[in-house]
């Protein structure tokens, strides 16, 4: 997080590091996660999609530090989050503020990019039923405006091997993985 609040990136601030690297004290960041203001100003859903997606950009312009571990699954030399999506954006002040670092890697941009278009098109929506139905209705137009301006054939190359890899993580709902693999087969028959 120091290195990228160095090259500019919109990360908490780091106060404290503990000497074994366990223990981390950093910066309360106030306002609503990104899923949160698009449930409450769901007339705002595409403007946030950009921002999401232009935080994917400028973290993937960014080269790996040597430091950093190699990601599960891709090659690649950029910075990847391996968890951007909205409920890991906060909205504040300041702008956006990328939050939960804890799987942060060397890896491939496209593999970042269709592991967040995965947790939003598939991921459980946290909160009351009228939020989950708000951001429900809304999760195609956000796909859509988030996804516009990458290579999106490269990134469905990608998308078998990112659904297998959350398919492995303990924190997925079995509803969640199955509606990942039905958008792997819609993309896959749309593809044809």
């Amino acid at each position: 997080m120091e290195h990228l609040a160095a090259q500019g990136y919109p990360v908490p601030a780091v106060h404290e590091l503990s000497d074994d690297g366990c223990d981390l004290v950093m910066e309360r960041v106030e306002g609503r996660s990104m899923g949160e203001a698009v449930a409450r100003a769901p007339w705002t859903l595409r403007r946030h999609a950009r921002v999401l997606a232009e935080l994917h950009r400028q973290l993937h312009a960014l080269t790996a530090p040597d430091f950093l571990r190699a990601a599960p699954l891709g090659d690649g030399d950029r910075v990847v989050h391996l968890d951007l999506h909205p409920l890991n954006v906060i909205v504040g002040r300041r702008g956006p503020v990328v939050i939960d670092w804890s799987n942060a890697a060397r890896g491939d941009p496209a593999i970042d990019v269709g592991l967040a278009w995965v947790l939003v098109a598939g991921g459980e929506i946290p909160g009351n039923r009228i939020m989950a139905k708000a951001l429900g209705l809304g999760r195609s137009l956000f796909t859509a405006s988030f996804l516009d301006g990458f290579d999106r054939a490269e990134i469905v190359r990608h998308l078998d091997a990112v659904v297998e890899y959350k398919a492995k993580d303990p924190n997925m709902a079995p509803q969640e993985i199955e509606v990942m693999r039905r958008l792997v087969e819609r993309t896959r028959g749309s593809d044809r």
